[in-house]
């Protein structure tokens, strides 16, 4: 795939690699449907009550489109009447949590704004219906599928200081393509790459941008180059090309602590955080509309179903709606384990 098409489309992303490490104190799976109710609840034959379901679309390309899957699910298979909404991550868990408005999130990253996402848990307005996504890993190293078929095994982090100087690199050390020097994530990637001992066996690539960074991946990609990179989920990239993750190992929270920091004085490997990711919804959705929580329950995708939709996304001409629309039309065997088992 040429470069200049892999770039056609990808969205900026929101947020800069390395997650905020707030502590989340209050989070449940809400698997009972407690709390004070809100609202008129739902008529007989009305799964959303009598006033629209609010769901919030935010700025960045995967939850666009979820809001506009769900919404669409909602409509066709429940007979809601939906609202569409923008907003953006902490005003949108700050609003849910004191007036339960919009009454769907479906996908919050608490770890970023956990004070106000504590906050609005305190209201009692507002708790998680499910994670957005089956994996909590969004970050990570990789590798070109192409680089293992001379391999005996997928290298992990921990073992690419044995397998590196087994690779033909032409005399050249083994590209590492990191993030741009102003992000987080360059920081850890060069602390963590000492700290797995192949500082000696890569040379570190810092793009001047994300544009930069994606035609890089792009153009080795063309060439067959053996290299590594730095890169998070979810994302259309992964989709477009084969990519292989490394297993980064454990989480050290010391360890980690010392990565993100330019004078760490002895750098230990550990995995990237974790980040907490999770479908919101108004405390009301649970007590008045059961069904549609119930819905939104078992509405967890994983990411590479999510990266492929946003290289649908990536495509030219694409909008989130002809997505969203492709996706209702083409991918029930899906979202129908969504459903309750009367639909």
């Amino acid at each position: 795939m040429p470069a200049q098409r892999l770039l056609q489309g990808l969205f900026a992303l929101l947020f800069l690699a390395a997650p905020a490490l707030g502590q989340v104190t209050v989070l449940d799976q809400a698997q009972d449907a407690g709390g004070a109710p809100e609202a008129a609840a739902a008529a007989p034959g009305a799964p959303c009550g009598n006033q629209p379901l609010t769901i919030v679309r935010m700025s960045w390309p995967s939850a666009t489109l979820l809001a506009e899957i769900h919404s669409r699910i909602l409509r066709a298979e429940f007979g809601c009447e939906v609202q569409v909404v923008p907003g953006d991550l902490a005003a949108t868990a700050s609003s849910m949590g004191s007036t339960g408005q919009p009454a769907v999130a479906p996908e919050l990253w608490v770890n970023r704004i956990a004070d106000v996402w504590n906050g609005a848990m305190d209201t009692q307005m507002v708790r998680s219906a499910a994670p957005t996504y089956a994996e909590p890993d969004f970050e990570g190293w990789f590798m070109p599928a192409y680089m293992g078929a001379g391999l005996p095994e997928v290298p992990t982090a921990a073992t690419l200081v044995t397998v590196l100087p087994t690779l033909e690199t032409e005399g050249q050390k083994l590209r590492f393509i990191s993030c741009p020097i102003d992000w987080a994530c360059s920081v850890i990637n060069r602390n963590l790459i000492t700290a797995q001992g192949i500082a000696d066996l890569v040379e570190i690539v810092e793009p001047a941008n994300r544009l930069e960074m994606d035609r890089l991946i792009a153009e080795a990609v063309n060439r067959r180059e053996p290299f590594l990179f730095y890169y998070w989920q979810p994302n259309a990239v992964l989709a477009q090309l084969d990519f292989v993750g490394l297993d980064m190992g454990d989480y050290v929270e010391e360890a980690a602590q010392c990565l993100g920091t330019r004078d760490c004085a002895n750098p230990e490997p550990s995995a990237f955080p974790q980040d907490m990711v999770v479908i919101a919804l108004a405390e009301r959705v649970f007590t008045n509309m059961p069904v549609i929580a119930s819905y939104f329950q078992r509405t967890t995708m994983t990411l590479e179903d999510m990266n492929a939709l946003l290289a649908q996304l990536s495509a030219e001409g694409a909008t989130p709606e002809a997505v969203a629309d492709r996706f209702v039309a083409e991918r029930r065997a899906l979202w129908g384990t969504w459903l309750d088992a009367r639909n």
